[in-house]
């Protein structure tokens, strides 16, 4: 019988005989006796145990973990094995705050039980398994058999110098046509009969990738592959848990196959490389990997994908819903995004090099501006160093301490006054240097997190390709990361959309859509008052505040004479989509027009709005029931939000839940319309034969944005617009969804110019 031990981080209460039910006997311990000590360092531990007499030690909490092994994450490794005889588990007092870890804290003793068992092995990595392939004759073979196999499918991956087609190489090629056997094919040995072998494989097998995104870009870019039907089982997965953070290749494969953390010993080769070399970390690339090294766990890659690929489609076309948002959008969806991708976001280098001197000037000014303050120069007399603006601790003694500004109440996780951004705009209501250290803070993030990491990272062509992703939020809104995070550009200064401009004889076209959700609402409501808002046309925050307020007078004459009722009017509207209550709403509302409006007087505004829109008041409530009675539910396209949560003991926790469930079903159908619409646009730009004229960069929130030849402004327009408001049964009659188009020089649409022009004739900036 096996001897196991059980290592907590400091003793607990929890039954962990009845936890693992009765299946085995174990030895309990704890890294620190005493129970008193909030986290558990180093210097706490007094545990002595010799490890080497027990078969198996399972240890509890990321603590443990982290103490006996190199690992930081209990909740990748949780139920899996480490270094031979570790079984890590999440901590079991999860459970009474977050009900979602219930599944995870299952499927790991289950799989524990199985290690010690014996039921579970894993499995060793062998030449039979894995090998890799460095002659042109010897791959001539391996490709003969994986066209001739029965299997329909195989699974493909690159091994790369770099995270973008431009700026790098592809080393190998990982590539796996039947159950746990792969090869890692050096690129070398890709000769042209090699090339040929390897489409006439692409044309007849179904690829599948883990991020096709990325690989497809590679494979087109350097060798001009094409992959008629491909499948992806990072989208896989997002379809089976679309929580974001938890869809990459090791991960997966750690909770899925049978292979664990194969990639470990690679990465401890690395470690000591650098080490050895002085190599920093960051400095090291891939193509320092020697083949020999690299084939076993580059060859791995692909018979994990494999795997996963086998499990996952099994279990996605179960679900008809699911499986059709796979198919339908993600899949469309990836096609259309390595295009736009490749398009790139077009900048004016000029404007762009002359942008960062100007606002490092404008930093340089409010900077001083801030150090003429009597206050500021008392400080740096009193603590006899410069106040440095960036600092948390030296800001709060400023404001409190020599200012005398009274804190907010809000405080940070130590307790301490907090000088973020919501308490400095709150401050600057009684004095000016809050404001000016919120305007210094706004520019230099700007500066450097936009304007000096542009412009070295820009191809020669003057555009910046950065990524999109399909799988990084739990609504479907498409996610941005890489070279520049495009959801998050400032939208208060215009100074970075400035540089995104239009090349020679071309203009910016941005279409948005017009209050989405609400309009979907409306549809999914079946509101038959709310859709006649958007029948009848004008703005529709003004509408809005005319019915529910019975305004005297002409809707165009709302924003004139109404202003506060309308603000109020778009606050609940939005609000209501967001589950905001009134104490929310009152607080929008203050602060969008200036003047107080008590919580009062925002339940009254709400009542008055439900009894205008009974139905759209209705089909909430009987959403947010669904919630609570099933943790879950489906949007109109067939995504499924999971929200395990809404059953926490923490009232708190489950209103959140529902909020955020009921705003998904709008939210992910507004994104949803946006991006078939767009992925439609490109199809017919494309068979048109005019991606040059018309070229899809962005997809931003709920807009599209695009270079365009300006002959053609009016046909793209015609195009993307007759997409966009395509029936897919979300439509209200005669009235499809609103597009908004603007076309500008830059992307700013002349807030840039009218803002810095004057900065730029005045000053002596060098390009």
């Amino acid at each position: 019988m096996a001897k196991i031990a059980l290592i907590e981080s400091k003793p607990s209460r929890n039954d962990y005989v009845k936890l693992f039910n009765n299946e085995f006997e174990f030895d309990r311990m704890a890294l620190c006796s005493d129970p008193s000590v909030k986290k558990v360092l180093k210097r706490d531990v007094d545990l002595e145990v010799n490890i080497d007499s027990y078969d198996w030690i399972i240890l509890i909490g990321s603590e443990a973990l982290k103490h006996y092994t190199k690992e930081n994450s209990v909740t990748e490794y949780s139920g899996r094995v480490v270094n031979d005889k570790f079984l890590p588990v999440i901590n079991p007092a999860m459970l009474a705050f977050k009900p979602e870890a219930k599944k995870t804290w299952e499927e790991s003793c289950e799989n524990i039980k199985k290690y010690i068992t014996g039921e579970l092995k894993q499995a060793k990595l062998g030449k039979d398994k894995c090998y890799g392939i460095t002659e042109s004759s010897d791959l001539y073979v391996f490709l003969d058999k994986a066209l001739n196999h029965d299997n329909d499918f195989i699974a493909l991956d690159s091994e790369t110098s770099g995270l973008y087609p431009r700026d790098g190489y592809m080393i190998g090629i990982s590539l796996s046509y039947e159950d746990e056997h792969g090869a890692y094919i050096n690129t070398d040995c890709i000769d042209e009969k090699a090339e040929k072998l390897l489409q006439q494989l692409f044309d007849k097998k179904r690829v599948v990738f883990h991020n096709a995104k990325f690989d497809i870009a590679f494979f087109s870019y350097h060798f001009g592959f094409k992959f008629p039907r491909f499948e992806d089982t990072m989208l896989l997965h997002y379809m089976l848990d679309e929580n974001p953070g938890g869809h990459g290749l090791k991960q997966l494969s750690l909770k899925y196959t049978p292979y664990g953390d194969y990639e470990k010993p690679m990465y401890d080769w690395i470690q000591d490389y650098c080490r050895r070399n002085g190599i920093l970390k960051s400095d090291f690339s891939w193509d320092m990997i020697p083949f020999d090294i690299m084939k076993d766990y580059a060859a791995m890659d692909a018979v994990c994908t494999f795997l996963l690929f086998r499990k996952f489609e099994t279990a996605l076309v179960k679900n008809e819903r699911l499986y059709g948002v796979y198919k339908d959008i993600l899949i469309e969806g990836t096609k259309f995004l390595i295009d736009i991708q490749d398009n790139g976001v077009p900048f004016d280098k000029d404007r762009l090099q002359m942008s960062t001197h100007l606002m490092q000037d404008n930093i340089d000014e409010a900077v001083q501006k801030l150090y003429e303050y009597e206050a500021v120069q008392q400080f740096e007399i009193n603590q006899g160093k410069d106040f440095n603006p960036n600092s948390t601790v030296q800001l709060r003694s400023l404001l409190f301490d020599y200012i005398g500004l009274e804190p907010t109440g809000k405080k940070t996780g130590t307790g301490a006054d907090s000088t973020d951004a919501e308490v400095l705009k709150e401050l600057a209501l009684k004095h000016e240097i809050p404001q000016l250290v919120l305007d210094i803070r706004q520019k230099v993030k700007i500066k450097s997190t936009y304007l000096d990491k542009i412009y070295p990272q820009l191809d020669r062509d003057s555009r910046l390709r950065t990524n999109f992703n399909l799988h990084g939020t739990t609504s479907g809104r498409l996610s941005s990361s890489g070279k520049m995070n495009m959801q998050q550009i400032p939208r208060d200064n215009p100074i970075v959309k400035g540089c995104i401009k239009a090349g020679e004889g071309k203009k910016i076209v941005a279409m948005d859509l017009t209050t989405a959700e609400v309009y979907c609402a409306a549809v999914l409501a079946k509101d038959k008052a709310l859709q006649q808002v958007f029948q009848s046309g004008g703005n529709f925050h003004s509408n809005i505040a005319k019915l529910v307020f019975n305004l005297p007078c002409e809707v165009d004459e709302v924003s004139t004479h109404y202003s506060t009722e309308r603000q109020m009017a778009k606050a609940v509207t939005f609000g209501i989509m967001y589950g905001a209550g009134p104490k929310k709403i009152s607080e929008q509302v203050s602060k969008d027009s200036g003047k107080y409006f008590s919580t009062t007087e925002a339940k009254e505004v709400i009542d008055d709005y439900f009894q205008q829109f009974f139905g759209l008041k209705r089909w909430l409530d009987s959403q947010k029931k669904f919630i609570e009675d099933n943790g879950f539910l489906y949007s109109f396209f067939g995504r499924k939000r999971r929200l395990p949560n809404v059953f926490s003991k923490d009232r708190g926790i489950a209103t959140h839940e529902v909020r955020s469930g009921v705003n998904f079903l709008v939210q992910s159908i507004a994104s949803d319309v946006n991006l078939l619409g767009a992925i439609d646009a490109q199809k017919q730009i494309k068979e048109a034969g005019m991606q040059k004229q018309m070229k899809i960069f962005a997809l931003v929130h709920d807009s599209v944005l695009a270079e365009v030849e300006e002959e053609y402004i009016e046909q793209y327009s015609a195009i993307l617009k007759s997409c966009i408001q395509k029936d897919r049964g979300m439509s209200i009659p005669d009235c499809p969804i609103g597009c908004d188009f603007e076309v500008g020089e830059d992307y700013s649409m002349g807030k840039f110019k009218e803002k810095y022009e004057e900065d730029f004739t005045n000053a002596n900036y060098i390009s």
